[in-house]
């Protein structure tokens, strides 16, 4: 306030003084009002309330005209009373301010606290979201899924997955670039949100969503869920003015949330939707624990072959070819065996495949051509030997340098080479390449023979007879199991017919899967050279075959 301001005030309070000192009856409340309003005009120091004091005691009693004897009692409590309501009003005003301090500070915490809540909102939402589609991400999703296997509800429920991925949609990013790519992952990601409401869809990364299906009634429900994805993202997308077909495959897995995990349902799903990628996309599949359990079991296998191959677990059976005309042994064809340490003996149909998908038919028929050659070899001298027939697989007759390693084989082993027989099938021959067509004519030439496996059943293209250094075609067994029939017309007339065509070209013709007398002789009568199938013999160990040889 104005120094004009507080001479006035202090005017005012001096005048109630005076009045009050002169009241009848006698009132120390206006002491006490004067302590009070002191203070709440902030005159509120210790030194104030003394100067007040002394000044009122000095001056007012002389200013008044008054004998200090006849008011020096009044003069004495008015004073403790302006002390009293200056104590009091300062107490008051104290507390108040303490109060409006806490209460600042409570509102300033809460403020924080809210921002805080906020902020860590915001983050919580970064951590557990996808920022370009703003679906739950692979942390939120493994959060809830985790949470309805491990803490259901109850022990009867069930859970179900749906385990997205676009179908070629590289093609997308690589034709229209990667912006265009995100606004198809944005708009499939609003499809399925808004097709999808109350389940919960995540996007993992990439191209790949999930859908959690909680508390399913059945495979039912989870299935009406991929239907309705699939309906979902199948319309178009318009991607830089024009409309991008989009497609999706689909893996299920649906079961009960007893007995399982998070992982083993997602290992599920993913395993799934490759199903349904390998069938062409489009669609959707359902797990099945049978089909896992033998790709399992194949990629097991896989992985084992190179250590069975270092551990001598493999072996090969022989199995003879007889002639048809007098019974004699003419040659042996080598089947490879896997003696696992797990699983028994394993058969070729087990384990080829697979090695011939993954390339390891390579150090695999490699071991067995090279062990064929080794055996055989040693049957040098007995008189009458037969010739060995190693199969080869596509990838070895492609292999640069098979001529080479034959004609070491041979060398080592000390095997005529008129004694070995490659097996190759049509398939091997299906390339634009000439160096597999190159190394089978120097292998011929060497004297090595040349044989088609399972003839009949591939290409039969006739043109490879003609271009091709061939010795003998093996008849599949397809067309010999309808030799058992009664009047086996059909096929005992293409039996006829390819015997006849081999015949003219100078090649002998051998026929496979022969079990019975019946079908021997009557690929004997229409003048099949030789046999193979287990009317002449199983497959055997070495020494067995050398003791027919006897």
């Amino acid at each position: 306030m104005t120094q004009a301001q507080l001479t006035g005030l202090l005017s005012r309070l001096a005048g109630q003084l005076a009045a009050a000192l002169l009241a009848e009856p006698f009132d120390l409340r206006a002491g006490q009002q004067v302590g009070t309003e002191l203070v709440n005009a902030h005159i509120a120091s210790a030194e104030a309330l003394g100067r007040t004091v002394e000044v009122v005691q000095l001056r007012l009693v002389r200013d008044l005209g008054l004998v200090a004897e006849d008011v020096e009692d009044r003069m004495a409590r008015l004073l403790a009373a302006v002390a009293t309501g200056y104590a009091r009003a300062l107490r008051d005003r104290t507390l108040d301010e303490q109060e409006s301090i806490r209460r600042a500070a409570m509102a300033e915490r809460t403020k924080a606290e809210q921002a805080l809540r906020a902020s860590e909102a915001r983050f919580r939402h970064q951590a557990t979201h996808d920022p370009l589609t703003d679906l739950p991400n692979r942390n939120l999703f493994t959060e809830r899924l985790t949470a309805a296997v491990e803490a259901p509800e109850r022990d009867t429920d069930r859970v179900g997955l749906c385990f997205l991925d676009l179908d070629q949609f590289k093609r997308v990013n690589d034709q229209y670039g990667h912006r265009a790519g995100d606004r198809v992952l944005t708009a499939v990601a609003t499809r399925l949100r808004e097709a999808l409401s109350g389940h919960l869809v995540a996007r993992l990364g990439g191209d790949a969503f999930v859908v959690l299906i909680e508390r399913t009634g059945g495979t039912r429900d989870v299935i009406a869920v991929a239907e309705a994805a699939l309906a979902a993202i199948h319309e178009p997308a318009v991607v830089a003015g024009t409309e991008v077909a989009v497609r999706t495959s689909i893996g299920i897995v649906e079961r009960k949330v007893a007995g399982t995990s998070a992982n083993e349902l997602m290992r599920a799903a993913d395993c799934t939707l490759h199903w349904a990628k390998a069938a062409g996309g489009g669609r959707w599949m359902i797990y099945d624990a049978e089909r896992d359990r033998r790709e399992l079991t194949r990629q097991a296998l896989t992985a084992a072959i190179p250590t069975g191959l270092d551990r001598g677990e493999f072996y090969l059976d022989y199995q003879p070819l007889t002639s048809l005309r007098d019974g004699r042994l003419l040659g042996v064809e080598a089947l490879v065996r896997w003696r696992h340490p797990e699983l028994g003996v394993l058969r070729p149909d087990q384990f080829i495949g697979l090695a011939e998908e993954t390339g390891l038919i390579v150090p695999l028929g490699g071991w067995v051509l090279a062990e064929a050659c080794r055996v055989a070899g040693s049957w040098s001298g007995t008189g009458g030997e037969p010739f060995v027939s190693v199969n080869l697989a596509v990838r070895q007759v492609h292999r640069p340098g098979l001529v080479r390693d034959v004609r070491d084989l041979l060398r080592h082993t000390g095997l005529p080479p008129e004694r070995l027989q490659l097996e190759i099938t049509e398939s091997a021959m299906m390339s634009p390449a000439e160096e597999p067509v190159r190394a089978l004519r120097m292998l011929a030439d060497l004297g090595v023979r040349i044989a088609i496996d399972d003839f009949g059943t591939g290409y039969s293209n006739l043109a490879y007879l003609r271009d091709l250094p061939v010795t003998e075609l093996k008849v599949a067994g397809e067309f010999v199991a309808g030799l058992r029939a009664s009047e086996p017309q059909a096929d005992e007339r293409i039996l006829a017919s390819l015997v006849s065509l081999a015949h003219a070209l100078n090649l002998t013709v051998t026929a496979e899967g022969v079990e019975t007398a019946g079908q021997a002789e009557r690929l004997r009568a229409i003048g099949c050279d030789a046999g193979q199938g287990w009317h002449f013999g199983r497959p055997e160990p070495a020494d067995r075959i050398l003791a027919r040889m006897g």
